[in-house]
């Protein structure tokens, strides 16, 4: 759907536009947003693409709400016309962070601590919130009880695993496609990897051991699909491993698939709680204390992201990588 660019005429900035689905935004100029009385006015330094941003930039994601033209970005690092630095979230469509000036609700604020940088502050808060939430809120880590996260190589998934160890687990279980990125957590906090191979029953059987062996008390799944029906019929059943406690399974993600088959039987007879974690599923007032939390935490705690960093003027060509190994995150000059 195609919609009139909105703002004042005169004022423009420089920012990512998407101009048609299905193609990357393009630099140019765009309306300045105008800041109201409920919202702050922002000078960008940095802002990161996630799938969600690229999801809704290709106008496949639940929650899009843009009619083209808009500006793509849900969140970053910025400075308030006082000079606070801070970290935004959710400017209201059609313009978002990937622009050298946006307006966001005050109440959508988090400032940033001292000793955080603001490429890292924005590489890791969306990735950090997607387990910090989960892991304080959905389903909080209980005093001797560990965490499996699917889909552990991606970067939502290696954050998970450090802030699982962060905040308490006994162990973490990890599961990746990729071997030699699955081996390569053990740096970052993993005990145990499980390769996903096929997800058939060789795997169902090596989460059910360590299900029963390491207590897992907590599933974050990024992934859905196939590995999750796998691990759902391992934690269900008569023969499942059972805990001192139900074992909360968290779905936060989608990557490899958007449906699973569950039968009543296996509900019925399972020790598994599911939930899901996202646009939502959490209090505005939650998702800013979350935020605000994990970037504390990262601030004394040091955990470790991957970053590749290009300036905003770069973001046609970038933009195909968006989703690689490294955290994409533009800088605004």
């Amino acid at each position: 759907m195609k919609g009139r660019e909105p703002g004042p005429p005169g004022d423009r900035v420089r920012a990512a536009v998407v101009r048609e689905f299905g193609h990357p935004p393009r630099y140019g100029e765009f309306p300045d947003p105008a800041s109201g009385a409920n919202s702050a006015a922002l000078t960008v330094a940095a802002a990161a693409v996630s799938p969600l941003v690229v999801s809704r930039a290709a106008g496949l994601h639940y929650s899009d709400v843009s009619a083209l033209p808009f500006v793509p970005g849900i969140d970053g690092v910025g400075r308030t016309t006082e000079g606070e630095r801070v970290y935004f979230l959710f400017p209201s469509p059609p313009y978002g962070s990937l622009a050298e000036r946006v307006a966001v609700p005050k109440d959508h604020l988090v400032a940033v601590p001292e000793g955080l940088d603001d490429v890292t502050a924005a590489a890791a808060a969306n990735p950090g919130m997607a387990s910090w939430v989960p892991l304080t809120r959905h389903a909080p880590v209980r005093r001797g009880e560990s965490v499996l996260v699917n889909g552990a190589t991606g970067t939502a998934g290696r954050m998970a695993v450090q802030v699982a160890k962060y905040l308490g687990a006994r162990r973490v279980v990890a599961t990746g496609r990729d071997e030699g990125k699955l081996r390569a957590l053990a740096a970052l906090g993993a005990d145990v990897t499980i390769p996903l191979g096929a997800a058939g029953k060789e795997f169902r059987e090596a989460v059910r051991r360590e299900a029963r062996d390491s207590e897992v008390g907590v599933v974050l799944d990024y992934l859905w699909g196939p590995s999750a029906e796998a691990i759902l019929s391992a934690l269900g059943g008569p023969d499942a491993p059972r805990g001192p406690g139900r074992i909360r399974y968290v779905e936060v993600g989608a990557a490899s698939g958007t449906t699973v088959a569950l039968t009543g039987a296996w509900l019925r007879s399972s020790g598994v709680e599911i939930v899901g974690s996202g646009i939502g599923s959490t209090s505005a007032p939650d998702l800013r204390a979350g935020i605000g939390e994990f970037l504390r935490a990262y601030a004394g705690a040091r955990f470790r992201i991957e970053v590749s960093v290009r300036p905003l003027s770069e973001v046609e060509v970038a933009w195909p990588g968006a989703l690689g190994e490294q955290r994409l995150v533009f800088t605004v000059p």
